[in-house]
């Protein structure tokens, strides 16, 4: 991405968010229902356009011993997912969501459009 124009993204750290596609994704039961299960952000990568979740695209890494890590061996850690694959999760509505931002006194808040509701 260029320098000169920085992409602005509804997802922060810290949000609740559900992956709507890949590794992560939620499968259907046997009712035929899809049940979410909110993850957490744990980084956001602004410049690739990027998120780190929680519990999602886990990758195993081969490490030698250090002085850090005495013993090495495998490390397993999350890998970052596309910004795109992922949908902030409001917990009024109990679903996922699309946010429009708009400014409350001089501030560019968060806004639900399901539920109307300002998200932190």
């Amino acid at each position: 991405m260029s320098n000169r124009f920085k992409p602005k993204y509804n997802i922060k750290k810290g949000d609740q968010v559900i992956v709507i596609s890949g590794e992560g994704k939620p499968r259907k039961n046997d009712s035929g229902k899809t049940e979410y299960k909110p993850r957490t952000v744990l980084e956001v990568i602004v410049d690739k356009g990027r998120v780190v979740v929680e519990g999602v695209n886990i990758v195993s890494r081969h490490t030698k011993p250090s002085a850090q890590n005495t013993r090495g061996g495998i490390i397993k850690k999350e890998a970052p997912i596309d910004i795109s694959n992922v949908m902030l999760w409001d917990a009024k509505a109990g679903a996922p969501v699309k946010i429009k931002r708009t400014r409350v006194e001089g501030k560019l808040v968060r806004i639900s459009k399901k539920s109307g509701e300002v998200i932190k």
